[in-house]
């Protein structure tokens, strides 16, 4: 079984192309996936795992995402090697996406202000670190 769940924000803003001949969308993106935080290092750590989107997610990723965004993906991890134009060989591990999430988003150049989970990924605040938009429901109205 091949199968990843990454939760992460962008490095920098998703790049989009169309492959030659077939015209098909593929929008490549990396995303900084925070470490699990331990008390001997002290301080955060993430990885840096390369991603690739292909169809109509790609478009959407690129239009909607931006450096600094909250993005979830699940997919698969590929590996691929290609001869560069040195002539030596080169290896490419990345996550070929089958689904994302905007966790964060709006357009371009857009300060959306916080998205999908609140704070997340600030140091000071966790999930649902903001109701204000929520109305409140009566617990009679659920039926268990």
């Amino acid at each position: 079984m091949n199968k990843v769940v990454l939760i992460g924000r962008l490095t920098k803003d998703p790049e989009l192309r169309y492959t030659p001949g077939s015209g098909t969308a593929v929008t490549t993106l990396t995303l900084a996936v925070d470490r699990r935080f331990t008390k001997d290092t002290q301080q955060r750590e993430a990885d840096f795992i390369p991603v690739v989107v292909w169809g109509k997610s790609a478009e959407s990723t690129a239009q909607y995402m931006s450096k600094g965004k909250l993005m979830g993906v699940s997919g698969r991890i590929q590996t691929r090697s290609y001869e560069a134009k040195d002539g030596g060989r080169r290896y490419v591990t990345e996550v070929v996406a089958e689904e994302v999430q905007f966790l964060e988003w709006g357009a371009k150049g857009q300060n959306s202000g916080e998205g999908g989970f609140g704070g997340y990924g600030k140091e000071d605040s966790g999930f649902g670190s903001s109701f204000d938009d929520m109305t409140p429901v009566d617990d009679g109205e659920i039926p268990f």
